[in-house]
């Protein structure tokens, strides 16, 4: 009898751990949209290294994609096809490359070639009335999605990671050391966004519904989307 409860034992505890290197190793594919690895994985289990690489990813026509750069040092944004890494180089500048040889501790991605414009109403402004919005417009849509918008913005604030070399990470606040922060004013720029209600933890932070990449017009300045106001901006979902 004792044998068998320590046979029983032994199995969950094998269980468990198979299962949860399942979630460690996070991958799911939809039909029309790729998610790899989690953002949890990386802010509390340390998992920074690669999961993906970029160059991986073979259709390049009209890809989008977001998510950090490997051991959090940079921040990763593919536009209709174009891969972008941008770096911190001192609390005021930043260097934003073109080029598809990065890799990402988690990252979403899709293809997405038809788009429907949306003119916004003058009272949408901030990312909560971003996220309201594509909600709304999405209800009988399939999810997740991936969305952008162009235009000029007010004023924006946008981040990227900047993780010292060799630091270990075991929760959000040791994932943010280093992270910098610009200030932008007055610009024209697109804005990738990707959208679910599932996926909180995973490309989404536990508060939100939407994940944004900004980028200037003249590709100068890129990062993650922390705050925005909205002067005069387009919307574009997915026909599908």
């Amino acid at each position: 009898m004792i044998k068998k409860v320590i046979v029983g034992i032994l199995t969950i505890v094998i269980f468990s751990c198979n299962t949860d290197k399942k979630k460690t190793n996070f991958t799911e594919t939809y039909s029309d949209i790729n998610i790899v690895g989690a953002m949890k994985n990386v802010m509390w289990r340390g998992e920074l290294g690669a999961i993906i690489r970029l160059d991986t990813i073979s259709n390049k026509k009209g890809l989008y994609g977001i998510g950090p750069e490997s051991y959090l040092t940079g921040e990763l944004l593919i536009n209709d096809g174009q891969s972008y890494v941008s770096k911190v180089t001192s609390d005021s500048t930043m260097t934003v490359e073109k080029i598809f040889d990065v890799s990402a501790p988690f990252f979403v991605y899709t293809n997405v070639n038809e788009w429907n414009e949306i003119e916004l109403a003058s009272d949408i402004k901030t990312i909560k009335d971003i996220g309201n919005l594509v909600d709304a417009k999405t209800t009988k849509s399939k999810r997740p999605f991936a969305f952008k918008l162009k235009g000029r913005i007010s004023k924006a604030s946008i981040h990227i990671q900047n993780l010292p070399k060799g630091t270990k990470v075991s929760s959000p606040a040791e994932a943010h050391k280093g992270q910098t922060s610009y200030e932008l004013k007055d610009k024209e720029v697109t804005i990738i966004g990707f959208f679910s209600t599932e996926h909180k933890g995973v490309f989404t932070h536990h508060d939100s519904n939407i994940h944004l990449h900004l980028i200037t017009k003249d590709e100068s300045k890129m990062g993650h989307l922390d705050e925005v106001e909205i002067e005069d901006m387009k919307l574009y979902l997915p026909t599908k």
